[in-house]
């Protein structure tokens, strides 16, 4: 790292609210010298609980972690919070920008809010948002609340970022509950129908028991766990999920809240402690914590293979130069990707992996 990043790395973990927004509007927009500052931030991160907030859109989330938050600071706890918006088609940035109805973190240092784009990901969450996660971290923060889009089935992409996922339901949401179990539903760790005192409430609640009862037969939803599968939900790869059962023996509970006046946030906040210590005394967070860095891993290494083979290939007369010659049957795609990708796989062949006896990694 350069002075200017060593200067900035320190200050944030010396406390500095204000060095913990520029480290994260580094990472979000990339900035030059990013990746050494975040290689830096993982030998101080791994003391946050790091909780996430999704649901369809309009079921109160926003309210709720502010609630959430309002809450934990009055325990005595920081909380740290990254609001998940849609991205501009324009920009690439937030378009909702600054939560407004999270009022109660207004003036409150210890609550730190930041909105950030989607930037198109399929699962709702970009590489930034995790990044910006280990920034909170190592700055100290005790809770980290991811609240994202809501954008349906898309949206399990959470499940790599969060240790809890607290998934909100909508009162009165009948067949549509049918209709997402496939999807968003079997994520959760814990459920919350908030807006509990609106008409349907009840029988919500009854729906998702009778879910949560039949996933626990079935092992297709609820206590089986096999909504953590982490590697079979990233980047649509059909991969072994070698989590099915890491979280068996634990039954999502069903939290009825009121977010607006503050009704059962108190148990939603137990239920998530529930869930926590379930993951540490199980073992399971454990292995959560390295099926995500596995996935960083592979995300890296899938990022920049292919920002490398784009800059050789436009070396070479670019993408649209080889196009043409497979227009004219000169060629074909399968025979340029071998050929692209021999030089790629002959470096694979001797290449060495992992710690040096000394600590350090190898070159």
């Amino acid at each position: 790292m350069d002075a200017d990043d060593e200067s900035l790395l320190e200050a944030l973990l010396a406390g500095e609210h204000r060095a913990l927004a520029r480290v994260i509007s580094k990472i979000e927009n990339r900035s030059p010298g990013y990746r050494e500052l975040v290689s830096e931030l993982y030998a101080h991160t791994g003391d946050a609980d790091v909780i996430g907030i999704t649901g369809s859109p309009g079921a109160g989330k926003s309210t709720l972690v502010d609630k959430l938050a309002e809450e934990y600071r009055d325990r005595g706890e920081t909380v740290g919070i990254i609001a998940i918006d849609p991205s501009s088609p324009f920009s690439g940035g937030a378009v909702l920008g600054d939560r407004i109805r999270m009022a109660s973190a207004v003036g409150d240092m210890d609550v730190f809010v930041r909105s950030m784009s989607a930037r198109g990901t399929l699962g709702g969450l970009s590489t930034a948002t995790a990044d910006a996660v280990k920034a909170m971290d190592a700055f100290g923060k005790d809770k980290i609340i991811i609240e994202t889009v809501g954008a349906g089935q898309n949206e399990i992409d959470i499940v790599r970022t969060a240790d809890t996922v607290a998934v909100l339901v909508p009162p009165g949401s009948g067949d549509d509950i049918q209709t997402l179990k496939a999807g968003i539903l079997e994520i959760a760790d814990v459920f919350v129908v908030n807006k509990a005192d609106r008409d349907g409430a009840d029988r919500t609640v009854q729906e998702l028991r009778e879910m949560v009862h039949l996933g626990e037969e079935s092992g297709l939803a609820g206590g089986s766990g096999g909504h953590h599968g982490a590697d079979v939900m990233s980047s649509g790869n059909a991969a072994v999920d070698e989590t099915d059962d890491e979280d068996e023996g634990w039954t999502p509970p069903i939290v009825e809240t009121v977010a607006t006046k503050g009704t059962g946030i108190e148990t939603f906040i137990d239920e998530l402690a529930n869930h926590r210590m379930h993951l540490v005394d199980s073992g399971t967070h454990a292995e959560k914590v390295r099926q995500r860095h596995a996935e960083e891993i592979r995300t890296l290494l899938r990022e920049d293979v292919h920002s490398l083979l784009e800059d050789e290939l436009a070396e070479s007369g670019g993408i649209d130069g080889l196009a043409e010659a497979v227009r004219l049957g000169e060629t074909d795609p399968y025979s340029i990707t071998s050929d692209v990708l021999a030089p790629v796989e002959a470096c694979v062949e001797n290449l060495e992996t992992g710690p040096r006896e000394d600590g350090s990694n190898r070159e």
